[in-house]
């Protein structure tokens, strides 16, 4: 499989016109909303430069951004689209034209989460999938003989009410290694203290913050010691440069076989 690059991160194509057009115009996806909350790797290549979705730039990006998703409370939007606006201008231009494909398959997503956005290049494939309803959750874990489990579930829902409505990343499922501090969808302000609970030996935590619009880590560190059977963690960083209204917070660990073996995110909200 392909390693390509973060498709909201990319130059413009036909879908980011028509969102800019709709920004302009105050037009919205409509008739738009979601639901509510609660393997094989795919066969077709995954999104590479020329698949990427619009990506506003700050003077005309549309309104609603950092918005929780219509019909799922409490649930955020972390990736690709920032807006049901965005979604919603996606979906017209697949209809018109059958543009990005990709977006309606939530192994794909996950992968390209995982690979383009976070830069995990090592995680590579799908090993599990479970789609219900509106909701998908998707495992994902590096190649190879010993690094062949999975690194995290991925959690989806479709963003949007129309039946090819994307697929849109909302967070991890916790496992053996989590991240609960700060708390999913909290207002943070750097440094930010984060942490979790972890099982393992000889494990190197590294935290990063991220957000969608831009390519660059918003701050990192590494590497703290941890281990043991479900033993807290902490570890605090400093970041900036912050301008979307939500942001990644991810925490990753490796280094015995792979250099990422599992990760986990959540998404908080800046001041």
């Amino acid at each position: 499989m392909r390693t390509w690059l973060p498709p909201r991160l990319l130059g413009l194509t036909a879908a980011t016109l028509l969102v800019l057009t709709a920004a302009c115009s105050g037009s919205d996806a409509a008739g738009d909303t979601a639901g509510s909350p609660t393997g094989p790797a795919p066969a077709s290549p995954p999104p590479t430069a020329d698949d990427a979705p619009a990506t506003p730039s700050p003077s005309t990006a549309p309104s609603g951004r950092g918005e929780a998703l219509p019909g799922f409370p409490g649930l955020q939007p972390l990736w690709p689209f920032a807006t049901l606006a965005e979604a919603g201008s996606w979906e017209r231009a697949f209809r018109s034209d059958g543009s990005q494909p990709w977006h309606r398959d939530p192994e794909q997503t996950a992968l390209s989460f995982t690979q383009g956005y976070l830069g995990f290049s090592g995680i590579d494939r799908v090993t599990s999938r479970d789609v219900t309803g509106r909701e998908a959750r998707v495992g994902v874990g590096p190649s190879g003989t010993e690094g062949s489990g999975t690194a995290a579930v991925i959690h989806l829902v479709r963003y949007g009410a129309g039946p090819d409505a994307p697929w849109e990343v909302v967070g991890t499922d916790e496992a053996d290694f989590s991240l609960t501090s700060p708390a999913y969808g909290a207002t943070v302000g750097t440094p930010l203290r984060a942490g979790g609970r972890i099982t393992g030996v000889d494990e190197s935590v590294r935290v990063d913050v991220r957000q969608p619009s831009t390519e660059k880590v918003l701050g990192t560190t590494c590497c703290l010691s941890a281990g043991g059977r479900n033993q807290p963690w902490t570890s605090t960083v400093t970041f900036s440069g912050a301008r979307d209204p939500v942001l990644t917070v991810v925490a990753s660990t490796g280094g015995h076989v792979a250099e990422v073996e599992r990760f986990t995110v959540t998404a908080v909200r800046t001041r």
